[in-house]
């Protein structure tokens, strides 16, 4: 068989050869026009945007110190928060700044100013001599515990920790003069790295002089006019205006996730309280802005503006009378008997028909002192007495339990389980009707209103049983009135008062007069002033307008302006509101009414006045030992159109307890030097 031979193939190597240097040739060459469309492409066709890229990765900018709030005014545009400009010593780090010429310029600049270094801590201490002798706080940590930050079990964060925590105490006993330097470290260094930061405000002349002529000399240090809040009208209202934080205060701990996340800096000066707090959206300054040019210069991207001015509704000089009779009739009732536990007294004057607030004051006396109590009209419930009876009346007209002008025999009753009988405040009214019950403060009617509420008729000894129903329908119309809520006043603070859970039946009747819950002086004025207006409830406000910052002295465009809001309208018809309106009509001007005399009968005002028995732990052994009497008055003026309400507390102003029965007529007095104030200035 004969055998096949394959037959072998000749390569051309040189050919194969040439063909691949093709290819690669080909290849390079559009390697090389891909990169070359490339540069052509950022160099030229997309220069600008690229460029553009680049700014924007490279651009820094930084923020000025807080430029100065807004301005506050009264109601008739009298500035009551301005502010005072101050000389002022800076410092701005510039990039690429060592620790080492920190401290360099630190300790030239504490020659030749004042630092009160009583503020530097322990902590600062230790920080500035980490800064200053590096080399010897390396020392302080081991080898392995260095190995631990290359082997990612610790940070160097951690190790700095370590080595600041192992500086010895003798080691940081600093001279005065090395201390003045430490805390100007600390200063320096406070918030953001490169920001500009106060080192101090209210500088001397010299100071001053010193820093703007060798500024250049001065690495970062720089001098410029800041701010302060001044009150043209002394402590007047002072108290309701709030404060402002320093520079070195800041920002508060507990807030600076909220103000952070709002693009405020941790040296931000805000509102800390009151309204500066309430209002700080507008208050606030808007700050400059600085692009980092370079690491020794900066330039100005946005000038820096004062923030928005507010109006108020108060009346500061109708405030600063109300609280001149505060003061006085409340040092003069603490030399009347009985006065023992009395210790202050508190008004309000609102608008009714829009929630205004006009005045608004409280005095305390401590120790022969006159103080500012105001913050108490928004946080310290009373025990408000017969004052309530008026929605207590309308409970019983919605119900049915009684009808408009029915009589009621005003007797002592007694109900079986309670030992003592309850009464009036005189033994015996006789036979009267529901007006006359809110003229002379009849309990007996509430109370005979209330059983039939609670589903029973009245009779001797007769047993009350306790319903739910009944405490919620009463509590309902209470709070429809703005009592046991919060009133919703612009303000960061507000109590509800204190609302009680125990369900013995006889707290009904004391409820339905007065005595079972408490309630603030905020909230019996927004009660007497849904009265006043024929049933809503309107938000109690002290904003009244806001205006945009003005490059002068004065106040700029209006913005924005406030308008009443209704929170809930009083669930009651018409002749039922009106009814309880003629009965606080009675109250002031009929014979023997118990207000006759608390204001001008030329006002044509209505109102009620209001006793109630508070009790005191005067020893403070948590045990209840001590019957005091506290006297209320709301009223509101002219009946026909009202105008204004006013509502006057004094707890405490009298003891019963003691050796004769003079119970002090200091709320009566209050009552009337404050609407005779207000009647001089507004008229009618």
């Amino acid at each position: 068989m004969r055998k096949r031979h394959k037959k072998k193939k000749k390569f051309n190597y040189e050919k194969i050869l040439q063909h691949r240097l093709l290819i690669l040739l080909i290849g390079t060459l559009s390697l090389f026009t891909m990169i070359m469309i490339k540069i052509v492409n950022v160099m030229i066709l997309k220069e600008d945007d690229y460029s553009t890229q680049l700014a924007q990765l490279t651009y820094t900018t930084v923020s000025g110190t807080s430029s100065p709030r807004g301005r506050i005014y009264d109601r008739n545009y009298n500035i009551i928060v301005d502010n005072k400009s101050l000389k002022t010593i800076t410092f701005q780090k510039r990039k690429g700044m060592t620790n080492k010429e920190m401290i360099d310029v630190a300790e030239k600049v504490s020659e030749h100013i004042e630092i009160d270094y009583h503020r530097l801590t322990n902590r600062a201490k230790r920080e500035y001599y980490y800064a200053k002798e590096k080399e010897k706080c390396d020392k302080l940590v081991t080898e392995k515990e260095k190995e631990k930050v290359s082997q990612r079990k610790m940070t160097t964060h951690d190790l700095e920790e370590l080595k600041i925590a192992r500086i010895k105490e003798e080691d940081i006993n600093f001279e005065e003069s090395e201390q003045k330097v430490a805390y100007l470290f600390y200063l320096m260094n406070k918030g953001y790295t490169y920001e500009e930061k106060i080192i101090k405000s209210d500088v001397t002349d010299q100071e001053y002089a010193y820093i703007s002529e060798n500024n250049e000399s001065l690495d970062g240090f720089n001098t410029k006019i800041d701010w302060e809040r001044v009150y043209p009208y002394g402590d007047t209202f002072k108290s309701m205006l709030g404060t402002v934080s320093s520079t070195t205060q800041g920002i508060p701990a507990e807030e600076k996730d909220y103000y952070l996340e709002k693009g405020y800096s941790l040296n931000d000066r805000v509102g800390l309280s009151y309204i500066e707090k309430q209002y700080e959206e507008y208050l606030h300054g808007e700050k400059a802005v600085y692009e980092v040019v370079n690491s020794h210069e900066t330039k100005l991207v946005k000038e820096g503006s004062r923030g928005k001015d507010i109006v108020l509704s108060i009346d500061i000089n109708l405030q600063q009378q109300v609280e001149n009779i505060l003061a006085e009739q409340v040092r003069a009732a603490k030399y009347e008997a009985n006065t023992n536990y009395y210790d202050h007294s508190s008004v309000i004057i609102q608008d009714p028909r829009t929630g205004e607030i006009l005045a608004m004051a409280s005095k305390r006396i401590v120790n022969g002192e006159i103080i500012d109590n105001t913050t108490s009209i928004l946080i310290s419930p009373i025990t408000p007495g017969s004052v309530v009876k008026g929605a207590s009346m309308l409970v019983g007209y919605n119900e049915g339990a009684i009808h408009i002008g029915e009589k009621m025999l005003d007797e002592c009753v007694k109900i079986a389980g309670i030992p003592k009988e309850k009464c009036s405040s005189v033994d015996n009214l006789g036979v009267i009707d529901d007006i006359t019950a809110l003229a002379k403060s009849s309990n007996v009617y509430q109370f005979k209103t209330a059983i039939r509420v609670n589903g029973q008729e009245y009779y001797r000894d007769m047993p009350l049983y306790f319903k739910q129903h009944s405490f919620d329908v009463y509590r309902k119309m209470y709070h429809s009135f703005g009592l046991g809520v919060k009133t919703e006043i612009d303000l960061p603070i507000e109590s509800n008062g204190y609302s009680s859970e125990d369900k013995a039946a006889g707290n009904l009747l004391d409820f339905v007069m007065g005595q079972y819950e408490t309630y603030t002086p905020i909230q019996l004025s927004q009660y007497i002033s849904t009265i006043a207006n024929g049933g809503e409830r309107l938000k109690p406000h002290l904003l009244k307008e806001v205006h945009s910052s003005s490059s002068n002295d004065d106040i700029g465009e209006l913005e924005q302006s406030v308008e009443k809001k209704v929170l809930n309208t009083v669930d009651t018809a018409p002749e039922y509101m009106n009814r309880v309106k003629e009965g606080f009509i009675a109250v002031l001007n009929s014979p023997g009414g118990y207000g006759v005399g608390y204001m001008n009968p030329v006002m044509h005002p209505a109102g009620k006045t209001g006793t109630s028995q508070s009790f005191l732990d005067t020893d403070n052994d948590g045990h209840i030992d001590t019957e005091t009497i506290t006297s209320s008055f709301i009223g509101y003026a002219p009946y026909e159109n009202p105008k204004m309400s006013i509502i006057v507390t004094s707890p405490d102003s009298s003891h019963p307890n003691s050796s004769t029965n003079y119970a002090s007529l200091v709320t009566y007095r209050i009552t009337q030097r404050v609407t005779e104030a207000y009647y001089a200035m507004y008229g009618y």
